[in-house]
């Protein structure tokens, strides 16, 4: 399942309709219905705002099932082709050392630094 395929699940699970979820997490309905529909991705921010309202972890949105169940999926695998093997393995090494809570603000400072940059 992608971001959108999830944040559409917990949705219906919270019997939520897109306008209350969308309202909730300030955003468009038409913004929303672009994530479900995976016409988009959303930004960090935006999924942990979504999570918020939902009542569940960032990392359950994030979280991707593929009908084959293989261990990797493609966007993982792409993802280690292009920052490299090496690289790959210093920030999961890191990783391991703290919780998921610390791993999303970590990524929040990231993306705040990014965005300061551009």
């Amino acid at each position: 399942m992608s971001v959108g395929n999830n944040i559409r699940k917990y949705r219906e699970m919270k019997k939520f309709t897109k306008e209350e979820l969308a309202l909730k997490a300030r955003m468009g309905v038409h913004t929303l219905e672009s994530y479900e529909s995976n016409e988009r991705t959303p930004e960090l921010d935006t999924v942990l705002k979504i999570s918020t309202v939902l009542d569940i972890p960032a990392s359950e949105l994030m979280e991707f099932h593929d009908e084959d169940e293989s261990p990797f999926d493609e966007e993982l695998t792409q993802l280690v082709q292009d920052i490299g093997v090496k690289s790959s393995k210093l920030i999961l090494r890191k990783a391991r050392d703290f919780s998921e809570q610390d791993v999303l603000r970590a990524m929040n400072l990231l993306y705040d630094l990014n965005q300061q940059k551009n």
